[in-house]
């Protein structure tokens, strides 16, 4: 297989993750579709890129419409889709006994929602098709629990669960399912922590650990790039000296 001409849609491409997959796949010749919810960094991925075809759209992840929009752009330019990769995510760290109901539901409508309505504008032109594949960024969270990450961590379990359901219900479609879990990555995700110490203890341990963001990138290549009988379902991706 080969990942060139593949159309692979992205959401979150403005940094980390998300611009790291951005640049590993315009490097491979994939044809893309970008989103975020501000197009500056995503237009500068696309310049970084001139001579491939990339297309950079605003998209909220918590917006049915606009993430149909997204889809549409796909189908629109390149008449199929290869690949969605649902990859907005935030992480605020805070205990239950804090009540941070704002937080929370932010973490709800992204983690879990975005995901939902990514499978839900893609899934019908995949089953069209009779392939494709949907990649999610879900996190060593999603595996194993620790204080103040409770309803982080429960999000990140919804996505495994959401997405092992995706599998059975359609790998009669040649539909291929991939979450990819990263323990510690040095990326901007630590800015959706509101609490400044919390902020400032998540940094640290990403500065001394932390995996970068182009070795995960380098990991959701391999899943695309797998042959068409072979569906890598998991990838979880620790620093070697990562305890949890």
């Amino acid at each position: 297989m080969s990942i060139k001409d593949k159309v692979v849609i992205i959401t979150d491409a403005s940094s980390g993750i998300g611009a790291a997959t951005t640049r590993e796949l315009a490097k491979k010749h994939a044809k893309l579709v970008i989103g975020a919810r501000r197009l500056e960094k995503p237009n500068e991925l696309k310049n970084e890129f001139p001579d491939e075809q990339i297309i950079a759209q605003k998209v909220d992840v918590t917006n049915l419409n606009e993430v149909q929009d997204l889809i549409n752009t796909a189908n629109k330019q390149f008449g199929h889709i290869d690949a969605l990769y649902n990859n907005a995510g935030v992480m605020p760290v805070n205990a239950l006994i804090n009540c941070a109901r704002a937080e929370w539901r932010q973490i709800l409508n992204v983690n879990i929602m975005g995901i939902i309505n990514g499978i839900a504008a893609v899934l019908p032109t995949m089953v069209k098709q009779k392939y494709g594949h949907i990649l999610a960024t879900d996190s060593l969270a999603g595996h194993v629990v620790v204080p103040n990450l409770a309803v982080y961590k429960g999000s990140k379990f919804a996505v495994r669960a959401i997405m092992e359901g995706l599998r059975e219900e359609q790998h009669k479609n040649n539909i291929r399912t991939t979450i990819v879990s990263p323990g510690a990555v040095s990326t901007e995700l630590y800015k959706s922590i509101n609490n400044p110490d919390n902020q400032k203890a998540e940094i640290n341990v990403e500065k001394q650990i932390g995996l970068s963001a182009e070795n995960i990138a380098n990991s959701i290549a391999f899943a695309i790039d797998a042959p068409n009988n072979m569906d890598v379902n998991e990838l979880i991706i620790r620093p070697i000296k990562q305890d949890v």
